[in-house]
């Protein structure tokens, strides 16, 4: 008498957690390989070779995508721009500038949908708004280094970090559109910098 399993045949259910990360990272490879205007729910989802119903069950539609990707490229930027182990802390601030346009001529996509709007979304939510504040705290760290270290005056280094991003950030956006007018961006960049 042959008896059957009839668990034999069912595939098995694919954690909640997995799949949401299996979306997350199909999400990023579209992005890297088809920018910002091929990340659609259905890339996605056939990225991940899961239906598009799931790409609303587990992130929420589109809004959830484009915030995991903004939560990897501002955690991946964080990490750019964080102390270096250089030990002068001019040089620290100086190579955390240069960090910082690294990762944008690295991660062109990631940049411009961090801060280009390359992919319209509503607003930023709060957890998105938390990773891209804690990039920016990096960067107001390493003035605080080169402050305390007598490095650069900085009376409020909050503000002195606002004016570095505002400057390198401008540099780079004008690197990545093509239109620099200087035979040698990353020179220009470095006196830029030095400034």
């Amino acid at each position: 008498m042959n008896t059957m399993n009839p668990q034999a045949g069912r595939r098995s259910r694919t954690p909640s957690a997995d799949v949401e990360r299996e979306l997350v990272s199909a999400a990023e490879a579209v992005l890297v390989r088809d920018g910002p205007g091929g990340v659609t729910v259905r890339a996605v989802a056939a990225e991940a070779g899961i239906a598009p119903m799931g790409v609303y069950n587990r992130l929420g539609g589109k809004e959830g995508l484009v915030a995991a990707l903004l939560i990897i490229g501002f955690d991946r930027l964080r990490a750019s721009i964080e102390a270096g182990p250089e030990p002068d802390m001019l040089d620290r601030l100086r190579a955390c500038g240069m960090r910082y346009r690294q990762f944008a001529l690295t991660n062109p996509h990631f940049y411009a949908i961090m801060f280009e709007d390359a992919i319209p979304h509503e607003q930023l939510s709060d957890e998105v708004a938390e990773h891209a504040g804690a990039a920016f705290g990096a960067l107001v760290r390493n003035v605080e280094t080169a402050a305390a270290a007598g490095r650069i005056e900085a009376a409020d280094p909050t503000e002195v970090a606002q004016q570095v991003w505002s400057t390198v950030h401008g540099a780079v956006a004008l690197e990545l559109k093509g239109l620099l007018q200087t035979p040698d961006p990353e020179a220009t960049y470095r006196a830029t910098l030095d400034r």
